[in-house]
């Protein structure tokens, strides 16, 4: 986190000679510690009207999540549940650039899971003005324990959960021959670019956006 921290840092100075910027009006501080916050913390950071009881409590968040018009799964946990709150709550008031960390297990089918809590990973998302700017965590090198996650991700498939993903086969046969302790991060350059060039839509960055039909 502290290496993407800094990279991203990096690139405002060199682009503006300074750490803090303009977006779209509002301005965005890349000098002080980027902030770290869990799920449930984000929440009742920037929705304080949720308790912690409610916040864990699978039946009130089925029924919440209809307000912002989110039908959960029926296979969906409590960690899936508590993010697609936080994805109608907090994530568009995450301005100042916040990673927000410990995602659940059940919502991070590749990340490795913490040594601490066997129901949260080694991940982390950096948000900046709203969007999602970094995706990282430390890989899932168990090739039993990714299997058993692959066939949870290929039931909610079934279920109906399109952001869920197929049963890769080889991936876990070549998990078998073993793979070292491993990590990364992608930053979504095109937004980061937005970012720096206060551009209010990505597709004035991204070179060949996806064009609509004369007819269109």
């Amino acid at each position: 986190m502290q290496f993407t921290e800094d990279c991203i840092r990096d690139a405002a100075m060199i682009a503006f000679g300074k750490t803090t910027i303009e977006y779209q009006g509002r301005e965005i501080n890349f000098t002080d510690p980027f902030e770290r916050l869990t799920i449930v913390n984000a929440i009742k950071k920037y929705a304080p009207q949720y308790s912690d009881v409610q916040l864990n409590n699978e039946k009130f968040l089925r029924a919440e999540l209809l307000k912002y018009d989110h039908k959960a799964f029926d296979h969906s946990g409590l960690g899936a549940l508590q993010l697609a709150l936080f994805e109608g709550t907090a994530e568009s008031q995450l301005w100042n650039p916040t990673y927000i960390i410990d995602y659940p297990v059940e919502v991070s089918p590749l990340a490795r899971a913490s040594d601490k809590n066997k129901d949260i990973t080694e991940r982390f998302e950096l948000f900046i003005a709203g969007r999602e700017i970094a995706n990282g965590f430390s890989e899932l090198n168990d090739a039993e324990d990714q299997a058993q996650r692959f066939h949870n991700q290929a039931k909610a498939k079934e279920a109906g959960d399109h952001e869920a993903m197929f049963y890769d086969a080889d991936f876990i046969r070549a998990l078998e021959y073993g793979m070292p302790p491993t990590g990364g991060c992608g930053i979504g350059i095109d937004r980061l670019v937005m970012l720096l060039t206060n551009s209010p839509s990505i597709r004035d960055v991204i070179l060949f956006p996806h064009m609509r039909t004369e007819a269109n």
